[in-house]
């Protein structure tokens, strides 16, 4: 059987390990993975044919290019899997200036009007999604101060932008007065010069749903709630599990991309107000970092991405519910960090410990140590401080 070649980027990713699982067990692909750095968590294990190291293309987007255009040659690779904002966007954007290769993504002027945060928003109020009331700036001179209220959020409409071939990082500042409001609005270059939103604060509960579409058509969608993050007040799952889709969720993230005419994964984000309103908040156009979730309880984003550039699709009618995924390591982290907490009582430590200790003997996988594939257990044990 003929094989097909496929690049997954972002080696160090967990979502990159989980896409690398996925697809290195079918026995008509062979994996390729890549980073910067000499060794990562995916290269190690066994379903990767070979690890490459590559440039960074967040420090030097050319050299990269060069980089991915000579090694596409050389391994004859067919398909390219990147699972950041960065390699993804770089790749999309210079796809013509690639030898020919299957990328599954929609083009680079959808990528960016759905990765811009002020874009997407805009849109939203055409479609009737709910979002927080915003005020679209493109220099800290369009603030109307008599609109802002306090807390506040000053989210700028790109989480990265490339400036003079290097990427600029950004942040999203939840903000409490206008003496620090200010002295944000001086301090950060993206906020100087770059556009940005001031938007209401929505206190809630943060929400996803999960996304592959095929040209336009919506062929599977997955959902999951965070039990334990990192930190603990909220951040990196490391122990979830998957759930019922929010039908208003689904409704209003299907007419999102549906709009756009969305081929390829997207994760929509949504923040649930005390009143159940989901407020938009953003869609990552590109695999997520409880993917293996996804993959554990039926939903095979990997594999859908892949089949997906080659056939038509039949729409994923469901998924296990129930299912847990477990970041070991990221999980003695959340503890870790409940048991320092000094505005913790003894009482809620005690319970801290009660949770990470209970077994849990059916339902429940662990994310990156699997019996049949320990490499990238070990390689993360290693590294781990």
């Amino acid at each position: 059987m003929e094989k097909t070649a496929v690049l997954i980027f972002d080696a160090a990713q967990r979502s990159a390990l989980a896409a690398t699982r996925a697809l290195g067990k079918r026995k008509d692909i062979i994996v390729y993975t890549t980073d910067s750095t000499p060794s990562a968590l995916a290269g190690c294990s066994k379903y990767t044919q070979k690890y490459l190291q590559g440039p960074n293309p967040s420090a030097d987007t050319a050299e990269f290019l060069k980089w991915v255009h000579s090694t596409v040659i050389k391994y004859e690779i067919d398909f390219l899997l990147p699972v950041t904002e960065v390699t993804s966007r770089t790749l999309v954007e210079h796809r013509d200036t690639l030898p020919p290769c299957k990328l599954p993504f929609s083009n680079f002027k959808t990528l960016l009007d759905l990765s811009n945060k002020t874009e997407l928003t805009q849109l939203a109020q055409r479609l009737g999604v709910p979002v927080p009331f915003s005020q679209y700036c493109e220099t800290p001179d369009d603030i109307n101060w008599t609109d802002v209220s306090f807390p506040c959020v000053l989210k700028p409409a790109l989480s990265k932008v490339l400036v003079e071939n290097r990427w600029l990082e950004t942040q999203v500042h939840i903000v409490d007065t206008q003496q620090q409001m200010e002295q944000l609005l001086t301090e950060k270059e993206y906020l100087k010069y770059y556009p940005f939103m001031v938007q209401q604060y929505i206190d809630g509960q943060g929400a996803g749903i999960f996304c592959y579409y095929q040209q336009g058509q919506a062929k599977a969608f997955f959902a999951h709630k965070r039990l334990r993050e990192k930190p603990p007040s909220g951040g990196v799952s490391v122990l979830s599990e998957s759930a019922p889709v929010n039908p208003l969720m689904k409704q209003h993230a299907k007419a999102l991309l549906d709009n756009v005419n969305w081929h390829g994964a997207a994760m929509v984000e949504f923040k649930v107000a005390s009143d159940g309103t989901p407020y938009l908040m953003e869609i990552n156009t590109r695999l997520w970092g409880s993917l293996q979730l996804s993959i554990d309880a039926g939903v095979n984003f990997p594999a859908l991405l892949f089949d997906g550039e080659y056939k038509q699709l039949e729409p994923v009618t469901g998924f296990n519910e129930g299912v847990q995924l477990r970041w070991f390591l990221g999980d003695v982290d959340n503890l870790y960090l409940q048991l320092k907490d000094t505005k913790s009582s003894v009482g809620d430590k005690l319970a801290a410990v009660g949770h990470f200790l209970t077994p849990k003997f059916s339902g429940r996988k662990h994310e990156v140590n699997r019996l049949d594939d320990m490499g990238p257990f070990w390689f993360e044990l290693k590294h781990y401080r």
